[in-house]
């Protein structure tokens, strides 16, 4: 297997991450009867982010890696804001 293959896979790895958040939020918000996004969906968004971050800078595509690496940081707040809610309701604040 070459290179180029390998990073193909890592590619495809990432698509398939980003894209399991929608079916995370879509069979959350169906079981809930409204619309929901899970923690999970923050986590899929930094996985695939990330591994299609790391296939956008081996491709040197600057469109793709301006787009992942913004994406990762509002991501990662988005993830922030959640644990920082379940820490202060864990602590009954």
């Amino acid at each position: 297997m070459t290179a180029e293959h390998i990073w193909l896979a890592v590619g495809f790895l990432g698509q398939g991450f980003f894209s399991a958040r929608f079916l995370v939020q879509w069979l959350y918000s169906e079981r809930m009867k409204r619309s929901v996004i899970p923690v999970a969906f923050w986590y899929f968004s930094l996985l695939g982010g990330a591994t299609l971050l790391a296939y956008a800078i081996w491709r040197l595509d600057p469109v793709f890696i301006l787009g992942q690496g913004a994406g990762l940081l509002i991501y990662g707040r988005n993830l922030y804001f959640v644990l920082r809610e379940r820490a202060g309701a864990a602590e009954g604040r």
